[in-house]
């Protein structure tokens, strides 16, 4: 008997998680494309620009990316008990937010603007580059927010097939459209930033289609009474609450990382910018069996079966640690022509290697963390999540001016405590602070 569930539930963490892969990947697929556009066609300023340009917006999503993950528990729990109410009210009180959150983004995106060129430490000559970039993405945030939501349920309703289509569809237009802008008109950053705002909006609209062929009896629920019913509202926003502030710290994270990367000088700034290029890539890889749990323990929660949702968790584990030796053996192997895949600056290419070690450590310290993150979303268990959160980031910057005489190496090595306390702190949490 155990045998058997064990097989089910791999294959359906396989079924969750190889879309989820692929569409993750395609990620920063798109920002290593607009990566290598500005490394090849400009200088290093300019390549340093574009990944800070991504960066704020990395930044404003994922301060909001409560809107999927907590989507996902809650419409994965629902999912779970066969509540077809709860289902429908989640998507559309997801949606609300989302709308209201996209207009106070284009109501104040010059104080954000400006907070964020601040936050970043951006110097004069990248500052203009950074601004020119940011003015046009902005105009993306309904559709882009949107989404966020509309991902978030569909991987609560167990279906990763639309996410990826919507995925791939997103920025393989985005890919197309920057390099049209880029490499025919000459627009340089703001090719790219206009290849991003059109593809979101063709992906939101799509997505629209997508919920109405497959979804519509769930849509035609929707009515305000069931989206503001008061008591479903309040732990909507409670859950969310936590793991908004749960990712303000992670957002604290990055952008200290980049701020004292930017502080080192345009070089040690367009390396840190390539090298988080391939932690993305791993990241959003290793993601994509966090999306697995996020969806099949959210499930199993709902349905009270506690025997599938440990060997859930279990069996991710497994499949997020060897993906992640994967990226490890990778990244050792392909030493410096990972520097020359996004740029020929002479300086980034003599410098870099020094720093790739890091790079090649990262993945087997961090996966643990991100598989974490999707059992707690599933668990809709955002306290635990803020607060593992918060303590990884004390312990960051606490390592930081420890180790900052070191430099560079310095400020990778804070990272990699980063990653490991994150893993060992939500283990903690899980099995003695959750009554596991």
């Amino acid at each position: 008997m155990f045998s058997k569930t064990r097989k089910n539930i791999n294959q359906e963490i396989l079924k969750l998680a190889i879309p989820n892969i692929l569409s993750n990947i395609s990620v920063p697929l798109l920002s290593s494309v607009d990566t290598a556009l500005m490394g090849f066609e400009a200088s290093a300023s300019y390549l340093g620009a574009v990944g800070l340009g991504a960066m704020i917006f990395n930044f404003l999503y994922w301060g909001f990316g409560f809107l999927r993950m907590g989507t996902t528990g809650m419409t994965a729990q629902a999912f779970g008990r066969q509540n077809d109410t709860d289902i429908t009210g989640t998507m559309g009180r997801g949606m609300l937010v989302a709308i209201l959150l996209a207009l106070l983004f284009i109501l104040f995106q010059i104080p954000i603007k400006n907070a964020s060129l601040w936050l970043l430490a951006a110097d004069m000559e990248t500052a203009p580059l950074i601004s020119e970039y940011f003015n046009i993405r902005i105009w993306a945030a309904p559709a882009a927010l949107g989404l966020m939501v509309l991902m978030g349920w569909l991987f609560g309703m167990q279906n990763a097939i639309y996410p990826l289509i919507l995925t791939l569809i997103i920025n393989i237009t985005n890919i197309i459209l920057s390099v049209l802008f880029v490499k025919k008109y000459g627009w340089g950053l703001s090719g790219v930033a206009w290849g991003t705002v059109i593809a979101q909006y063709i992906g939101f609209i799509f997505g629209c289609f997508l919920l109405m062929f497959k979804y519509g009896h769930y849509i035609r629920q929707l009515s305000f009474n069931l989206i503001l019913q008061w008591e479903k509202l309040k732990s909507f926003f409670l859950i969310n609450r936590d793991i908004f502030i749960r990712t303000l710290c992670l957002i604290g994270t990055f952008g200290f990382f980049f701020n004292r990367s930017s502080v080192m000088g345009v070089t040690i700034l367009a390396i840190n910018q390539v090298f988080m290029q391939y932690i993305n890539w791993m990241s959003y890889a290793v993601d994509g069996f966090a999306y697995a749990s996020e969806s099949l323990v959210g499930k199993y929660q709902g349905s009270q079966d506690e025997e599938k949702k440990e060997q859930s968790i279990s069996l991710s584990f497994v499949w997020g640690g060897a993906l992640a030796l994967l990226f490890s053996l990778g990244f050792w192997l392909g030493g410096q022509k990972l520097l020359m895949i996004f740029t020929d600056d002479a300086d980034v290419l003599s410098t870099g290697p020094d720093y790739l070690i890091w790079i090649c450590i990262y993945p087997i310290l961090a996966f643990a963390s991100y598989i974490w993150d999707g059992i707690f979303v599933g668990l809709t268990a955002g306290r635990a999540m803020r607060d593992t959160m918060i303590l990884s980031l004390l312990a960051f910057i606490g390592s930081y001016y420890f180790l900052q005489e070191f430099g560079n190496h310095g400020i990778w090595a804070a990272m990699l405590v980063y990653v490991t306390a994150r893993g060992v702190l939500q283990w903690f949490w899980y099995r003695f602070r959750m009554g596991n």
